[in-house]
């Protein structure tokens, strides 16, 4: 590792360290979810007798848009305009079988942790530091995957958890972050944001968070220009060998 890189990840962890809170997006944060999430959309479309499939790169097109419903209804109106072929009734039942149907994967060991997060959340508690979640997919999303992956009593370890369909705007817009940091009863700027995406990147930052971004498989390309730091993972944590830090 060069003594740039060393010192980059020197203020990773420093950075985070000293935040009072550590608040963490879900899907493609906490998870690379989100082939999980399009095998259930797939699914469910086939199962509703629809003639849609999203691909890998129809997919990221689409995660541009925030909240599945809002996702489904996008794809709607692209391919039929101002004549959508579902009603909003329609799209709400689309949605709930295909959250249905992303559980199961989960339960039946669909997706993981990403490598060094079990560590990073073991630290902070550890620390003292209170842990939050701002996501804009579903409480059913969230309890499904931690369900699996920290266990049922998952959500005693997080000071506040604050879902997309909880607040009036999903991400880019603040919302979710500025509920999570109102239950916190903490400002921003002693908090420490953990995305993957521009959106989270946007949301956070307009809450007056410090943003550190941990690249995913979808939004890699994204411009995080505006956040602290820029990460490949969280192996570092665990002072594992091979990470890449941009600082």
């Amino acid at each position: 590792m060069s003594e740039a890189s060393a010192k980059s990840l020197d203020d990773v962890r420093a950075s985070i360290v000293q935040a009072r809170a550590l608040i963490f997006d879900v899907d493609g944060t906490l998870a690379e979810t989100e082939e999980a999430h399009r095998e259930a959309f797939n699914t469910a479309f086939a199962e509703a007798g629809l003639d849609w499939r999203w691909d890998r790169a129809l997919y990221k097109e689409l995660l541009r848009v925030t909240g599945g419903k809002e996702r489904i209804r996008a794809f709607d109106v692209s391919r039929n305009g101002a004549s959508p072929q579902l009603s909003d009734p329609e799209v709400a039942e689309l949605h709930r079988a295909k959250t249905k149907l992303y559980a199961e994967l989960i339960t039946n060991g669909g997706c993981s942790l990403r490598p060094g997060v079990h560590a990073l959340l073991a630290a902070a508690r550890k620390r003292g530091q209170s842990l939050a979640i701002a996501t804009t997919t579903s409480r059913a999303n969230i309890d499904a995957l931690l369900t699996v992956a920290l266990g049922k009593d998952w959500a005693q370890r997080f000071v506040a958890v604050v879902a997309g369909d909880e607040v009036r705007n999903k991400k880019p817009a603040p919302d979710v972050y500025l509920k999570v940091l109102s239950e916190l009863n903490l400002p921003g700027s002693q908090c420490l944001a953990i995305e993957d995406s521009g959106n989270g990147l946007a949301s956070a930052s307009a809450a007056g968070i410090p943003v550190l971004i941990s690249r995913s498989a979808y939004f890699s390309d994204d411009d995080f220009s505006g956040a602290a730091f820029t990460i490949d993972d969280f192996t570092f944590i665990s002072d594992e060998p091979d990470h890449n830090v941009n600082a």
